[in-house]
């Protein structure tokens, strides 16, 4: 990553680095203007089309929206692409470690209710996300209100110039990250809802479990082949031992679902309310 602007639309100034991803950096950032403190995204230009473009356009369609983070501005400075952001909290996948990676029954209902309704409202709009998990999911404690970020690879799954549903086709690359990917993704099918919501069973179930047979302490070390090898021999039963069977319920619905098939958000929504 080459070296951030000192100053980003004459206003911004970045400072300590909060993350990073496959495409881009986040940064804690200064507004000169009012003083409040933001999210910069930085992308740096490449020939390539800028995933940062893709993601604000995104954004925009999905403007509004509870959970969805809020634009502040975007555009082009010198040699980074930049993506002005409200500051979230702190990411699942934080607050997971500080909970000593267990959360309570009533937490994880209450946040599978939040994401789900995230994800209905994604998918409403006619695109998929494509990369749910922890780090993609923050929290504003004062609202306890859980947004999804990282809209980067999210993709239409609803053509809205046929009005039809994309067809299926075979031989994608995995997007994504392999720990919370669907089997289908695994496979290099074509993603649909269906995965998504995979995705968050996945999710559920290792903030119940504290942990999940394909992970380890040194999960980024592993191969995504043996990821996929033990999410298929895996028995649900198994995956789901001393949890409610409501979750179990849920992973077994969401594998259920054909590529096209809308999905029943209200029946998903109504076995977690234990």
């Amino acid at each position: 990553m080459s070296k951030a602007p000192l100053r980003i639309d004459g206003r911004f100034r970045p400072e300590n680095i909060l993350g990073s991803g496959s495409y881009a950096v986040v940064y804690r950032a200064q507004n000169f203007l009012n003083n409040d403190i933001i999210a910069i995204k930085l992308e740096p230009v490449t020939n390539n089309p800028p995933s940062l473009e893709h993601e604000h356009h995104i954004l925009k369609q999905l403007e509004g929206g509870v959970g969805i983070p809020r634009i502040l501005w975007f555009g082009r400075e010198s040699t980074h692409y930049a993506l002005a952001l409200d500051l979230l909290g702190h990411s699942l996948h934080d607050l997971f470690l500080m909970c000593n990676q267990k959360f309570r029954l009533q937490t994880v209902v209450n946040l599978g209710d939040q994401l789900l309704s995230r994800l209905e409202y994604i998918h409403s709009h006619g695109y998929v996300h494509g990369n749910v998990k922890l780090q993609n999911t923050m929290i504003d404690i004062l609202e306890k209100t859980v947004y999804i970020i990282d809209l980067g690879i999210t993709k239409r799954y609803w053509n809205s110039s046929t009005t039809s549903h994309i067809p299926f086709h075979r031989g994608q690359h995995l997007t994504g990250t392999p720990a919370f990917a669907s089997i289908n993704n695994h496979l290099g099918l074509e993603l649909g809802r269906c995965d998504d919501l995979e995705s968050l069973a996945y999710m559920l179930i290792y903030f119940l479990r504290g942990s999940l047979p394909w992970l380890n302490s040194d999960h980024e070390k592993l191969s995504d082949s043996f990821i996929l090898e033990h999410k298929v021999d895996t028995a649900i039963a198994d995956l789901c031992e001393g949890i409610p069977p409501a979750f179990a319920n849920i992973l077994i619905y969401s594998c259920s679902l054909s590529f096209s098939e809308d999905p029943d958000y209200d029946y998903i929504r109504q076995s977690t309310r234990l």
